[in-house]
């Protein structure tokens, strides 16, 4: 659906993997944005509130996208390598060590 949608348009010229990952930059830049200068708990709180939900929502599908369309254009199986991604996690990040603290595992 995403690569029928950017065909259908003739933007794959534009999407370069640099470009692409310029663009997941800058999408990132705009989900963070919504929470700028508010406080956890004002963050927190806007988890109730729906038009922060679209938002948030809109911005996250940007992200997403540029994901994808960055996997494809390298070639990358992006399931399998947040597979692999989880389980190198739980190796360094054992559950019995790091439950309730936020240490690196390089400093475990």
């Amino acid at each position: 659906m995403i690569l029928d949608f950017r065909n259908e348009r003739d933007w794959q010229q534009f999407h370069t993997v640099k470009n692409l990952f310029v663009s997941l930059s800058l999408e990132t830049a705009e989900l963070l944005e919504l929470a700028q200068w508010k406080t956890d708990t004002e963050v927190q709180n806007l988890k109730m509130d729906p038009e922060f939900k679209k938002q948030a929502g809109g911005e996250c599908a940007d992200i997403m996208i540029y994901l994808i369309l960055i996997s494809h254009e390298l070639g990358i199986n992006l399931f399998e390598e947040v597979r692999q991604k989880v389980e190198l996690n739980d190796q360094r990040y054992p559950a019995d060590k790091v439950r309730g603290r936020s240490t690196k595992y390089t400093d475990l």
